[in-house]
C-alpha cells in the first residue's frame, strides 16, 4: 500500500513538473514574440521595401528595385490555398497584355516543397515569375497575414494598393491599369 502511494505521488510530481515546464515555455515564447520590434504595416503611398528572391526552377533571381519604372504586382500565395488557386488563371490571362504595357506580375510562393510548386505551375501553365520565399522573409518584410495578399506598386516604387483575399478578373485588371506606366 505504501509503495502504491509513493508511485502515485511520483506520477503527480512528474505531471505537475511537466505542466509547469510547458507553462514557463509559453510565457517565455509570449515575452520573446512581443518583445520584438513591431514591424510597420505597409501602407498606401509608402515606398515598397526592396527584396530579392530566386525564381522557381532556376538560379535566376528577381530584385524589386530592378523593376523601377514598371508597375509591379506582388502576389503572396501557396499551393494549399484554394482562393490562391482560383485567382491564378486570371493573373495568367492578363499577364501577356500587361507585360507589354510595362507591368510585371510577381507571384511570391510560400510553400517549402519545390516539386509541389513545379507541378502547380505546370498544371496552370503559368508564365509569369514564380518566386520562392521559403523562409517567409519577404512575407515578414511586408507584414503579410492571410493569403492570398496582393500589393500593387506604381512605377515610382510606391504602394498603390494592398488587397487581402482573392481577386476577381475585373478587380485585378482595374488594379493593373492603375499601376501601368504612363505612355
Amino acid at each position: 500500500m505504501k509503495e502504491e502511494t509513493i508511485r502515485k505521488k511520483r506520477k503527480r510530481l512528474i505531471f505537475r513538473t511537466a505542466m509547469l515546464a510547458v507553462m514557463v515555455g509559453l510565457v517565455v515564447f509570449a515575452l520573446v514574440a512581443n518583445g520584438k520590434d513591431e514591424q510597420s504595416v505597409i501602407a498606401k503611398g509608402e515606398k515598397a521595401p526592396d527584396f530579392q528572391l530566386k525564381k522557381f526552377g532556376t538560379d535566376e533571381t528577381v530584385q524589386l528595385s530592378d523593376l523601377r519604372g514598371k508597375g509591379v504586382m506582388v502576389n503572396f500565395w501557396a499551393t494549399y490555398c484554394k482562393p490562391c488557386k482560383d485567382e491564378m488563371p486570371y493573373m495568367e490571362e492578363l499577364y501577356p497584355e500587361y507585360k507589354e504595357k510595362g507591368v510585371e506580375i510577381l507571384a511570391v510562393n510560400l510553400d517549402s516543397t519545390e516539386l509541389v510548386v513545379e507541378n502547380f505551375v505546370n498544371e496552370y501553365n503559368l508564365t509569369f515569375p514564380i518566386l520562392q520565399d521559403k523562409n517567409g522573409e519577404v512575407m515578414d518584410l511586408y507584414n503579410i497575414g492571410p493569403i492570398p495578399s496582393t500589393l500593387f506598386i506604381n512605377p515610382e516604387g510606391e504602394i498603390e494598393e494592398q488587397v487581402i483575399g482573392p481577386l476577381t478578373l475585373d478587380k485585378l485588371e482595374g488594379h493593373l491599369q492603375d499601376i501601368a506606366p504612363e505612355e
